[in-house]
């Protein structure tokens, strides 16, 4: 269900689900970005929820256009704890990506 462009995160899927509104859409990216802040230390096998933060990963980062990073949450709930290598490889780019629109002027 990616985006088909072979970056991290689609923003224009975000920007349309917001009608362009550039100052919605910097804000839901600082959220999610707080949030991974809290994430990625829990993805991790040894973390008795790491399961459950896959989960809310994959309805945040699609919701948010990072398609990619949703389908490895996927293959990770269903596949097991060691694809949580991946997860944390896809959160990465997504989050360098976000960052680097919300530095955009």
């Amino acid at each position: 269900m990616g985006d088909g462009t072979g970056e991290a995160v689609d923003f224009g899927y975000l920007e349309r689900f917001v009608a362009g509104d550039t100052a919605v859409v910097k804000e839901v990216l600082k959220l999610f970005r707080q949030s991974a802040d809290d994430w990625t230390p829990r993805l991790v096998p040894e973390a008795p929820d790491w399961r459950e933060v896959a989960h809310t990963i994959k309805g945040a980062g699609r919701g948010v256009g990072a398609f990619a990073l949703g389908d490895a949450c996927e293959r990770a709930e269903a596949q097991g704890p060691t694809l949580l290598p991946q997860v944390r490889e896809a959160l990465a780019e997504a989050m360098a990506a976000i960052d680097a629109y919300l530095a955009r002027p």
